[in-house]
């Protein structure tokens, strides 16, 4: 390893280093001032505690155009994330406001406390068009942080007392904790759930999703959702090529004994700065596969390391992606997944009276 921070790692934390981001105007590298402290450094990484600020957004909504996304709108309760997933597509949306993508997008993070005023506010305006709300696109809803500020379970008392159809993505078990509001909202069209599993490898899934829900756990959350009548689907994602991409099958297969109606998949994607902390996370980790990891992940991206061209970026192209989509229909086919698609109910939005709303009729 070149450069000498990529020694220090952080216990319960997914990225070695924490370069700037690419709008600084001056970047930081470690180097050994004969001191030892470099040396204290590497033997007794310092602990970083996770720090969280408030995020002062005017708007909560996000609008997509994305043609290869299916979905309209979104909400993300949380900008960073502590569960650390070191190939996170949204790691290099912290550059924007002045941090790392690196170990600052899991230790330095901002929540949306006035998220739920704010979706009040827009579901109210006159001009609003109901389409279903995708919460946690980005950024896990349900990380750590949401026991604590439960920002997302108050989004979602909002959208069900509107009557709001919502899809929710996440990889942690808390998810469970709302199945009160989740079953209720399903019952009526209102709520469909995707769990992400990574990885069935307990070992693999700690080193590489440090902060997150172990793959047994998220397997009961798919459990219990649809034990609870929520539709609940499968992402197995991201597939890395010669790490995971092999547990396809297998994730599958277990999502649907669990009770997973429907599955999805996408390739690994490696924008911007996440390109370098993902390999020197898999020099770190894996140095034994490290050029056949990377190798075979240009090979599905025309030889560059991403390419973000819509209809390819999900799913790659080439002989191994071809491979990896024919695998995942035979396991679909196999074990009974995506053979029906229920779609969310607009029809029944319908904001609810506030005090004074009434008494108005009669001004």
């Amino acid at each position: 390893m070149a450069d000498l921070d990529l020694l220090l790692q952080h216990r319960g934390r997914g990225a070695l280093s924490n370069r700037d981001g690419r709008f600084e105007k001056q970047q930081h590298q470690l180097f050994d001032d004969g001191w030892g402290t470099l040396e204290e450094a590497l033997y007794a990484p310092p602990v970083l505690a996770t720090q969280v600020h408030e995020d002062a957004t005017r708007s909560i909504i996000s609008t997509n155009q994305s043609p290869d996304i299916p979905f309209d709108q979104s909400i993300n309760p949380y900008r960073g994330c502590e569960h650390g997933c070191i190939y996170c597509y949204a790691r290099p949306t912290h550059a924007y406001w002045g941090f790392s993508p690196g170990l600052d997008f899991e230790v330095h993070l901002f929540k949306k406390s006035n998220g739920p005023a704010l979706l009040e506010e827009a579901l109210r305006k006159k001009n609003y068009v109901c389409k279903p709300i995708t919460i946690g696109a980005n950024t896990d809803p349900y990380q750590p942080v949401e026991r604590r500020y439960q920002i997302t379970r108050q989004l979602l008392e909002v959208l069900q007392a509107f009557r709001h159809p919502v899809a929710i993505i996440t990889k942690s078990a808390l998810v469970m904790r709302d199945l009160d509001i989740l079953s209720e909202m399903a019952r009526d069209g209102l709520a469909h759930v995707f769990v992400s599993i990574t990885s069935l490898d307990n070992r693999l899934a700690r080193c590489m999703e440090p902060r997150a829900a172990t793959p047994q756990r998220r397997l009961e959350a798919v459990a219990a959702l649809a034990d609870a009548g929520v539709p609940t689907g499968v992402m197995a994602a991201p597939m890395i090529p010669a790490l995971n991409d092999h547990e396809l099958e297998a994730i599958l297969e277990q999502a649907a004994a669990a009770g997973a109606y429907r599955a999805g998949y996408i390739m690994l994607r490696l924008p911007l700065e996440l390109k370098d902390l993902f390999r020197e996370w898999l020099l770190t980790h894996y140095p034994d596969r490290a050029d056949h990891v990377l190798h075979l992940l240009q090979s599905v991206r025309g030889g560059k390391d991403y390419d973000a061209a819509f209809g390819q970026r999900m799913r790659g192209v080439g002989v191994y992606a071809d491979l990896l989509s024919a695998r995942f229909k035979l396991a679909c086919r196999r074990h009974h997944l995506n053979l029906r698609r229920p779609l969310l109910d607009v029809t029944q939005f319908k904001p609810p009276p506030r005090a004074g709303d009434q008494m108005a009729l009669f001004e």
